[in-house]
């Protein structure tokens, strides 16, 4: 039986999917867990709360205590890239955590000893989410997401992560799921409907657009579901 997690990293990110299925709900490690019957599997969906060491705890729960076997975040995200506008979608090919620094010793910034820099997303669940995009006529991009624990709101900020990763979105959690993923060897795939554009007056924009930008991102994540249990 194949079991998918879905995660987001606030209520509203996971509320579009919990809207449209029936659920029974588990209470596990500080966070509640909503087990839905969906086509002959499960899914396990949860929001983390905010920031990398709260994704990397419930990333790990879903794949050691819920056992699954896939793994689909959706949530938001700032535009880095001028070409991605508020309700855009974005794959994230790879990841890179910003705010790392142990430059002083002669390491490039967001680099940790004895892991990936760049962490890589699943090549095969990408092709379901690009195909599954096609699907709903949706129009999505492939770039690289920079994760920290800050909320860009900075014009200086934004054209530092930018120009110094080559990133085209940044958000609080993408890499350290996609670290996770990679340490249990669980495919995953990064979803990021853009809400806000990373620069002056970011704050506003997000609270406006992020229902609308975390809708985007679950219907994908849901087709991504379905395209998935047809190609197993």
């Amino acid at each position: 039986m194949m079991i998918v997690a879905i995660l987001g990293a606030m209520r509203e990110e996971i509320e579009p999917i919990l809207e449209r299925f029936q659920y029974t709900s588990v209470e596990y490690a500080n966070n509640t867990f909503y087990l839905i019957d969906y086509a002959q599997g499960k899914m396990v969906v949860a929001y983390s709360k905010i920031g990398k060491v709260n994704s990397a705890i419930t990333a790990s729960v879903m794949i050691e205590h819920f056992k699954a076997d896939y793994l689909i975040f959706t949530g938001v995200a700032g535009s880095l890239n001028a070409d991605l506008k508020i309700g855009d979608l974005l794959l994230a090919t790879s990841l890179v955590q910003h705010d790392v620094d142990i430059c002083a010793f002669g390491h490039k910034a967001g680099f940790i000893p004895e892991t990936s820099h760049y962490i890589k997303t699943n090549e095969d669940l990408n092709k379901i989410a690009l195909k599954s995009a096609k699907d709903l006529k949706l129009s999505i991009k492939e770039g690289i997401i920079a994760t920290s624990d800050q909320f860009i709101c900075s014009s200086d900020k934004k054209e530092w992560i930018k120009n110094t990763f080559n990133a085209d979105a940044c958000e609080m959690e993408g890499a350290s799921v996609a670290l996770v993923c990679e340490a249990f060897k669980i495919p995953c795939v990064i979803l990021r409907a853009i809400s806000d554009e990373a620069g002056k007056e970011a704050e506003i924009s997000f609270d406006t657009f992020l229902k609308i930008a975390a809708t985007n991102s679950a219907n994908l994540a849901l087709k991504i579901c379905e395209n998935l249990k047809k190609k197993l």
